[in-house]
């Protein structure tokens, strides 16, 4: 199968989702929240994790993966970027608008990257959030295209400013899944093996959740919608249960750097990580 060069900027969408605090809750309760960011999961002066934004738009996912021709039992979420405008409302819809903006050849036998980006306006038209989606495609490359050109975000040469340690259940992807990411991969284990994997994996947008959780509780305690901007690249698949740590050096105010670790093997699950925050511009 080879990557369909007739969906490069076709416009996607609008697919809009409706959702109410419940579906807020349950995102919240899938990365991890508990008791002790009860903000999240309590309908109580509910808050909403800048995260949420990724449940919105996993049917956006699935039409990029169908339209873009990826052989799906090869796809992993390389990276991904999300840029807040406004905050997102604890209920209400989401319209979701994009296109597939790029196909990236690492060569025969190295994969592919498929990016694609959208914009998510709220119920009254106003823009929410942008999503940067890049996908690893591992059994689609040598097609003769260009190879993306990255630059590297270099972390402090001292200790983390924060370190925050966190145990996914086991089942956490069976949890994760009821806010939309339903891929196989992360349920089954006959396909879960077919790409490789000794089981089911976790989800990387959910480790993201968990990362998340940390970088607000750590940088902007309580209050979410100080988030700006959020990237960072999943490096290297985690099985649930695994423990993970979120390591974080402040660059400035509103600016820090972030890796999470696999803390059994010492190796990155997501790298490259970026949290920008302070108040949204007037």
């Amino acid at each position: 199968m080879t990557l369909n060069r007739d969906a490069l900027g076709k416009t996607i969408g609008p697919i809009k989702k409706d959702y109410v605090w419940r579906d807020v809750a349950i995102y919240a309760l899938g990365v991890g929240a508990g008791y002790d960011d009860i903000e999240y999961c309590w309908e109580k002066n509910l808050k909403v994790l800048p995260t949420f934004s990724i449940a919105s738009v996993f049917e956006f996912f699935g039409h990029v993966g169908i339209n873009s021709g990826m052989n799906l039992a090869g796809i992993l979420h390389g990276e991904q970027e999300l840029i807040f405008h406004r905050p997102i409302p604890v209920e209400g819809s989401l319209i979701t608008e994009g296109r597939i903006s790029g196909y990236y050849d690492k060569g025969e036998g190295k994969g592919a990257l498929v990016v694609a980006e959208s914009d998510t306006r709220g119920s009254d038209g106003d823009l929410l959030f942008t999503s940067i989606l890049t996908v690893f495609s591992r059994f689609d490359g040598g097609f003769g295209g260009e190879n993306i050109s990255r630059k590297e975000r270099v972390l402090p040469d001292r200790k983390p400013d924060f370190v925050v340690m966190d145990t996914p259940s086991k089942n956490q992807p069976l949890l994760y899944r009821l806010s939309g990411d339903l891929f196989d991969i992360h349920v089954d284990k006959a396909f879960a093996a077919m790409a490789g994997f000794e089981r089911p994996i976790m989800h990387g947008l959910c480790t993201l959740g968990f990362a998340c959780r940390a970088l607000v509780n750590k940088l902007v305690p309580g209050e979410p919608s100080k988030v700006r901007r959020l990237a960072c690249r999943f490096s290297k698949p985690l099985y649930p249960g695994t423990p993970i740590r979120t390591l974080i050096w402040k660059i400035d105010e509103k600016t820090a750097l972030w890796t999470t670790e696999n803390m059994e093997t010492g190796e990155l699950a997501i790298s490259q990580g970026l949290f920008e925050y302070g108040d949204a511009p007037v």
